[in-house]
């Protein structure tokens, strides 16, 4: 039986109203070309991903491009030399609104991707919502094709642990208990094990960590209301939260994590992973 952490259908509303305000105020579109949702994460991970692609000596001749919720992480596949055709995948179809690539929408939870039929899966910021990731995983390395090779990057545990702690003390001390509201990620310890079990071999995991700082927590809890990153986990407060509790959880904020000019730092842990589909035997 898989626990269910992330609520999906709430994830997708979440995402479509993030492209619809984005789309709404032009926010993005010169960066994506297809006016997605906030971007400051994507480009430092796609600029690794691309330069991880690029050590790679040999070419795909299909890709398929998954999360990014923009043209960034296809375009940069095209651009990397590497890839002969790239195919977009997302949870919503607003995401995928005036794309220049073929694109599907699905879930990587159920796959329809036929056994064999690509070459090469590239995830950004995507899997950390996945309920079910060993299953993906064996779902992703069964339709690559022999010598296919899976690269993704996704949050990691170390992620927004200063706005967990502040919005958890901030609950504490207004309802004198706290409920969860900021998801969980998997370790990067254990991810290769996961690939491994997957069947994916040459395994590989890292991790870097980027910090972003704000003026105040209502910039960070904007910027992540326009990635359609706010609380989607199936264990939430399903009552409203005030915006008292927010209010208490900016102070502790900058209370508790704030430079000397003032400004607030916030932690983007970003695990990279990458293995691969075995070599087909030969007779």
């Amino acid at each position: 039986m898989i626990l269910r952490i992330t609520d999906k259908a709430l994830l997708r509303r979440r995402l479509a109203r993030a492209h619809a305000e984005a789309r709404r105020t032009g926010a993005g579109e010169t960066d994506t070309g297809n006016g997605g949702a906030a971007t400051f994460l994507l480009h430092p991970v796609v600029t690794d991903l691309a330069e991880r692609l690029a050590s790679v000596e040999r070419r795909f001749p299909l890709a398929v491009a998954h999360g990014g919720q923009t043209d960034i992480l296809a375009q940069a596949l095209v651009d990397s030399g590497r890839v002969d055709r790239v195919i977009r995948m997302e949870q919503v179809a607003t995401g995928l609104a005036n794309s220049r690539f073929e694109a599907f929408v699905a879930d990587e939870e159920a796959l329809p991707l036929a056994a064999g039929s690509i070459d090469l899966f590239v995830s950004i910021l995507a899997l950390q919502w996945t309920n079910d990731l060993p299953g993906a995983l064996v779902q992703i390395r069964q339709a690559l094709r022999p010598d296919g090779l899976l690269l993704a990057a996704m949050t990691g545990g170390r992620t927004l642990s200063e706005l967990r702690e502040s919005l958890f003390a901030a609950e504490i001390e207004m309802r004198g208990g706290a409920s969860p509201r900021v998801l969980p990620a998997v370790e990067v310890q254990d991810i290769g094990a996961l690939l491994q079990r997957a069947g994916l071999t040459v395994p590989v995991a890292d991790r870097d960590v980027l910090t972003v700082r704000y003026g105040s927590a209502a910039d960070l809890f904007r910027d992540l209301r326009a990635m359609g990153a706010t609380n989607v986990l199936v264990d939430r407060e399903r009552r409203s939260a005030s915006r008292r509790l927010f209010a208490k959880a900016g102070e502790i904020y900058a209370e508790r994590f704030s430079d000397p000019d003032g400004r607030i730092r916030a932690t983007f842990e970003i695990v990279s992973l990458s293995g691969w589909a075995a070599t087909r035997e030969r007779p």
